[in-house]
């Protein structure tokens, strides 16, 4: 919805010279472990979502791409021009990173969506953030004869600044019932 409550029904991308684009300065998302596979996903698929910024070229969503877009050398990208109030556009650079935070993975499908492009061999996921240890535990859990090598397992870092920080949060979670264990990095 647009201001007063209505849907926006103009929708414009134009192509703007990346030097004209300008970050926001107080971004509160950190980019930086997302710009390589950005990069690679912008080489591979070309540039599919635009850089929203508003009326003077401050980004308002797309960080990321723009970094990724500066190292991969593009002098052009494609922007919208967001027609919203300073406030808005404040809320939905805000909003368009939770909505990121709160989505989740229905693992049977992406399983799934992999291998079906492992068996094709024709993109290579690595390169856009999936591991070898995930990459290798579709390939070895759909193959009969090493249905138990890599057995599907799902782990939480969580750092600490002491041991009695980290004691205190293993017994929180072991009481709400998760299996815990202590690591040292």
């Amino acid at each position: 919805m647009g201001r007063g409550g209505r849907v926006s029904q103009s929708y414009k991308v134009e192509w703007c010279d990346l030097s004209k684009i300008r970050p926001y300065e107080n971004n509160p998302r950190r980019n930086e472990k997302a710009i390589d596979v950005v990069a690679n996903s912008i080489k591979e698929f070309g540039f599919r979502q635009p850089i929203v910024v508003d009326h003077n070229y401050v980004i308002i969503a797309g960080h990321t791409r723009y970094f990724a877009a500066k190292n991969l050398g593009l002098k052009r990208v494609p922007v919208h021009i967001a027609d919203l109030t300073e406030e808005q556009a404040r809320a939905y650079r805000l909003v368009d990173n939770k909505c990121a935070e709160l989505s989740d993975w229905h693992y049977e499908r992406l399983d799934a969506e992999i291998k079906s492009l492992l068996d094709n061999q024709q993109i290579d996921l690595s390169a856009f953030g999936f591991t070898d240890i995930e990459l290798d535990r579709v390939a070895h859990e759909s193959s009969e004869t090493n249905q138990d090598l890599l057995p599907a397992r799902y782990a939480v870092v969580i750092e600490c600044e002491s041991e009695s920080e980290q004691k205190e949060i293993i017994t929180r979670m072991q009481a709400e019932g998760y299996k815990c264990r202590a690591l040292i990095l």
